[in-house]
């Protein structure tokens, strides 16, 4: 017998959001929208409708920085937005920004992914 998902019953989840740039990252600050790539979709509306709070914790690719993070305000439906411009992206969803700074990776060292073998959170 398989033992029970570490994820089940959990009240909080977390997601690290990469963006291939700022701009998204400020479009999403001023709007309070999100978008990814329908790959995610999936994967973050099971964890909007299965926990209490979805943190979504924002980072551009590249960087060495989190840009800030959010709580997920609702399910990712079936509008696009053309705010992106880019194609390739799904549905938009409300976040709402708790904070929005710039986090070196290095000040979070210290946290470890147990579901990423154990590897450092950035």
């Amino acid at each position: 017998s398989s033992s029970p998902s570490p994820r089940q019953n959990v009240p909080v989840r977390y997601f690290i959001m990469k963006s291939s740039n700022l701009q998204n990252i400020e479009i999403s600050q001023q709007k309070g929208i999100w978008s990814t790539t329908p790959s995610n979709e999936r994967k973050l509306n099971g964890a909007f409708w299965e926990s209490r709070t979805v943190y979504l914790i924002f980072s551009v690719q590249g960087s060495g920085h989190f840009q800030g993070f959010a709580r997920m305000g609702s399910s990712i439906g079936r509008e696009k937005s053309q705010d992106w411009g880019s194609a390739g992206f799904g549905g938009v969803f409300k976040v709402e920004w708790i904070r929005k700074e710039s986090i070196p990776f290095q000040f979070a060292h210290h946290l470890l992914n147990p579901w990423n073998d154990n590897r450092k959170v950035q």
